[in-house]
């Protein structure tokens, strides 16, 4: 790596942008694509579509993160959490980052080639929702629910190359991956609050004010319904009810976590949601594999 920097010294910006350097954002666009995959494919999904569709949740992720910084640009140099991203800091130019998401894109679309004309259309919603989301917090208070059927889309797409067809139970997966998102994007999103409302942006922590916790919980509920409604669709064995129940197990630590709503303790209950989608899908590897 240290070649690479002394050849490129601005690399480790780019990087930065694209926040390869803090995966968990991958892992969450990750484990519901999974799901997915797993429930369309029976227990063996496509290996050629597990790797496209892996690729895919790196290149848009990467993509999501490089257009949300050029939204923010002239606002997260006043957050603190913010305040070290390279477009606030200048040492990359908004036309620089405005490029790059264009080649992710690309590169993201080129993949979705390999699976099926049905994909192929279905991708241009999901570039569409990756793009409407960091403008959002401008002019309504639930950015997250947008960030959570850009994620959740993730979902139908995984269907659709799988199966060529979207059966009921995508949109129960889908409601789970949404209500999901909301849940853990408001943890992250109380992080920020204090600087959201001296700038003016705009969060569902924002919204639901001293309701955050109450509207995470309901969130949270209806994510754990929803995953109950998938698991009797797919005749579910024990192993995908036992990860349903740890996953209420993992919501449960959460609400202890922001209890008192201090930054860090918020911000690691964010960052535990990686093992809600975590132990899902293995719930899922197991049913299948008994």
């Amino acid at each position: 790596m240290n070649w690479l920097t002394d050849r490129y010294p601005r690399l480790p910006f780019f990087i930065q942008l694209m926040r390869l350097d803090k995966p968990v954002g991958i892992y969450l666009l990750l484990w519901p694509t999974l799901w997915a995959l797993w429930i369309a494919g029976d227990g063996h999904p496509s290996m050629a579509n597990v790797v496209i569709f892996v690729l895919g949740v790196v290149i848009m992720r990467s993509a999501g993160c490089v257009i949300n910084d050029y939204a923010d640009r002239d606002v997260d140099g006043h957050v603190e959490r913010t305040a070290g991203r390279p477009l606030a800091q200048k040492v990359i130019s908004a036309k620089e980052a405005l490029m790059l998401f264009a080649v992710l894109c690309m590169g993201a679309f080129i993949l979705v080639l390999f699976t099926n004309a049905f994909t192929v259309y279905l991708s241009f919603a999901a570039l569409f929702l990756a793009s409407l989301y960091p403008f959002m917090k401008r002019y309504t208070h639930l950015p997250q629910v947008v960030l959570g059927a850009a994620f959740a889309w993730a979902v139908p797409m995984a269907f659709s190359a799988e199966m060529n067809s979207l059966p009921d139970v995508v949109w129960l997966l889908y409601t789970a991956t949404l209500t999901w998102t909301v849940a853990y994007d408001t943890q992250y999103a109380m992080v920020d609050r204090e600087d959201d409302l001296k700038v003016g942006i705009k969060s569902t922590a924002v919204l639901f004010g001293e309701s955050d916790k109450m509207m995470i919980g309901v969130m949270q509920a209806i994510t754990l319904i929803s995953w109950l409604m998938v698991a009797s669709k797919i005749n579910a064995s024990w192993p995908v009810y036992l990860s349903i129940a740890i996953a209420g197990g993992f919501f449960i630590y959460h609400q202890k976590l922001i209890a008192l709503r201090q930054r860090e303790q918020c911000f690691q209950a964010f960052l535990n949601n990686h093992w809600v989608g975590a132990v899902l899908f293995i719930g899922l590897l197991a049913h299948y594999n008994l």
